[in-house]
């Protein structure tokens, strides 16, 4: 399926190199007969995109521009010109954030207030009251500006929806399905501090964009109103709120301004120097054992527990076996770790693209998650660490191939799908997983089936964590417009906030998948599918039972609220449905049940399961430009390296570079901790 780069951007392994389809590699059939994406290998997309905002700059209009059909420009008070990404751009555009879930945020997403940023962490996490409920500022009457109907154009489906806007003192515009009296969960949250106001009369007469800039990014907003007068009151209601934000801001710098003394003004015994431990405070003993496990910072004087008890893992600790994918990004090889002889599959991705391709966010969550969260069916990370231009994953090695493989061949023999014991089977531990995910407030966010693999006893292990949103619990929202094209939930495409639901929605998709042989939606075009997803119908073949198109119908409800597993019971409510009900849940987690399919392997480093195209090629890596010792891990370099501090990690569970003889007491103190 190609989609227009125009309208989406690739999300975690862009522009990947894909193999030519293969006999061995049919795609499945859809409802709507047509081409399907390729599959994915251990979390590494080669060509299946996850999709974020549109990321094309807009250059700025000239305010001074009188052509015909030329937006007519309202600019906030006057400020000096700023920069973006080599642009300049108008006086005044936004210098906030944008009003979405997190840092993997994609441009192109609605204005942001950066008075509701995320206390939690110290990341640019934005959670806006629509990403996190916790932080929702109690609004009253008397703050109301002013308030009325607009027609305000969606964001990926380019039709028009009424909502109620409420425009607030502090620059906050929250937009409501019906009109309101109480200002609680609104489907819209901006804010238009230093914004620029634009008339325009098409593609409908009395139309207005806000606009502004996300990071360096110019983005707009577009609204339309009943009638000129209406469309005037608008926009001088948000031009007053703007100048007036602004004229306290500027009132702010200066009373700060005045306040501030000069560092060289401060007596000898307050120098920064002498206080700075007590800014920071200082670790406990528990914790300096914990980072030393957790992260290599190559600097000298680190304590000397860390250098003796645990060596420093380089790729010069592995043997490269067999190439099992490539992509953009870098590469996944096959791999024997010289000290235990360990098989494990090695993601190695390329700084500079990484940072280039703006997915710095996306891998440090995948690294995170993959860090903290250990399950019988999620992908185990043993290590993670970085050489002078490259970062590495070193992961299980899941011989068995990914779900999207097998269907294509169950399919192609039978004409069918999977039978409903084995859907059963894979389904239960799917939603075990995805339980154990969000009972840690983690949302998956990217189930399908090139993501979800098989290990050598036909167990499943799901991989790549790079769109997880953490933080995540029951009533928490979040709002990024990511995922992969069929698999996304409706409330997803509808620019509301969603929470942790929208995996059961996957969920659905998956299953649909395996029992039918075909998705539930599919169009060629990406219009067409959004479409389905929000207004088609399920069809079922006669072969389902009674409790499998119950099991579907309830995790395919459009209503994320009246979807099965949508309640504070979560994966428990799935679990409890009749079609499980011969599912003995504590032996599916202790991997008592017999797969119903267990790969056919002739030895443990068989990639039969894999595509020849890649196994077949040549491993080898490109050395970094003028470095000794190219494939050493680094001390922190240059600017790129700031992007990657507190990245390295050693599973003490299961590392072979632990001197267990002298370790047992430390490791049960940081085991204590993990658990």
């Amino acid at each position: 399926m190609d989609f227009n780069e125009k309208s989406f951007s690739i999300s975690v392994v862009p522009g990947a190199k894909v193999p030519s389809p293969k006999p061995s590699r049919q795609n499945l059939p859809s409802s709507n007969s047509g081409p399907r994406r390729k599959s994915s290998l251990l979390g590494f997309n080669f060509a299946n995109f996850s999709i974020g905002k549109d990321t094309k700059e807009v250059p700025p209009w000239n305010p001074l521009e009188t052509v015909s059909g030329a937006p007519t420009v309202t600019t906030a008070s006057p400020g000096p010109s700023r920069k973006s990404s080599g642009i300049s751009a108008p006086v005044n555009v936004i210098n906030g954030f944008l009003r979405k879930s997190s840092t993997t945020q994609k441009p192109g997403s609605d204005f942001a207030n950066p008075a509701t940023m995320n206390q939690k962490d110290n990341r640019m996490s934005i959670s806006s009251g629509i990403s996190h409920r916790s932080f929702q500022i109690i609004r009253n009457q008397q703050d109301v500006v002013y308030q009325g109907w607009l027609m305000k154009r969606g964001e990926h489906i380019k039709n028009w929806r009424a909502r109620y806007f409420v425009l607030f003192k502090d620059g906050a515009l929250l937009g409501f399905k019906n009109a309101v009296t109480e200002y609680k969960d609104p489907l819209n949250d901006f804010t238009v501090k230093d914004v620029q106001l634009m008339k325009v009369d098409r593609p409908k007469p009395n139309t207005f964009l806000v606009r502004g800039l996300q990071w360096t990014t110019v983005i707009e907003r577009m609204f339309n109103a009943e009638s000129p007068k209406l469309r005037e009151e608008w926009i001088n209601a948000i031009k007053k709120v703007s100048d007036d934000l602004k004229k306290e801001e500027n009132r702010n710098e200066t009373e700060m301004d005045q306040e501030m003394v000069e560092v060289s003004q401060l007596p000898q015994a307050m120098e920064p120097g002498t206080y700075d431990a007590n800014i920071h405070g200082s670790l406990s003993t528990a914790d300096n054992v914990f980072s030393e496990f957790t992260e290599y910072s190559g600097k000298k004087d680190q304590p000397s527990t860390s250098k003796k008890n645990i060596s420093k893992v380089t790729l010069e600790d592995f043997e490269f076996i067999k190439m099992l994918g490539v992509g953009s990004f870098g590469k996944v090889i096959l791999s024997k770790e010289k000290r235990s002889g360990k098989l494990y599959a090695i993601k190695i991705l390329k700084k500079t693209v990484v940072v280039h391709k703006d997915e710095v966010a996306h891998t440090m969550t995948e690294n995170r998650v993959l860090q903290k969260c250990k399950h019988p069916f999620l992908t185990e990370l043993t290590y993670s660490f970085q050489t002078v231009d490259r970062l590495c994953f070193v992961m299980e090695f899941a011989i068995g191939g990914d779900l999207y493989y097998h269907l294509n061949r169950e399919v192609k023999q039978k004409k069918v799908g999977f039978d409903e014991n084995r859907s059963k089977f894979y389904g239960a531990e799917i939603i075990m997983a995805l339980g154990y995910l969000h009972d840690n407030n983690i949302v998956y966010r990217d189930l399908k089936l090139e993501n979800l693999l098989l290990d050598k006893d036909g167990h499943i292990k799901i991989a790549d964590f790079g769109l997880c949103k953490e933080d995540i619990s029951f009533q928490d929202r979040t709002r990024t417009f990511c995922g992969t094209p069929e698999y996304l939930a409706p409330e997803v495409l509808e620019d509301n906030d969603y929470g942790r639901s929208v995996d059961w929605w996957g969920v659905g998709v998956v299953m649909y998948e395996m029992m039918c042989g075909r998705l539930p939606f599919y169009a060629e075009k990406h219009e067409k599918l959004f479409e389905l997803i929000l207004n088609g119908s399920l069809r079922y073949p006669s072969k389902l039972s009674p409790p499998a198109k119950d099991l579907l119908a309830g995790l395919l409800v459009k209503d994320p609220n009246r979807r099965l597993g949508g309640g504070p019971d979560d994966w428990r409510e799935i679990q409890v449905h009749e079609f499980f009900k011969s599912i003995d849940w504590e032996r599916l987690y202790r991997k008592e049940i017999e797969p119903p399919f267990k790969p056919i392997l002739q030895s443990e480093t068989d990639t039969t399961y894999f595509d020849s195209e890649f196994t077949h090629g040549t491993v080898q890596l490109t050395p970094p430009p003028a470095r000794d010792g190219p494939l050493g891990a680094i001390e922190e370099l240059e600017d790129i390296q700031g992007n990657f501090t507190q990245f390295s990690f050693h599973n003490i569970r299961e590392s072979s570079l632990i001197e267990n003889s002298e370790n047992n007491e430390l490791m049960d103190g940081v085991e204590r901790m993990e658990e």
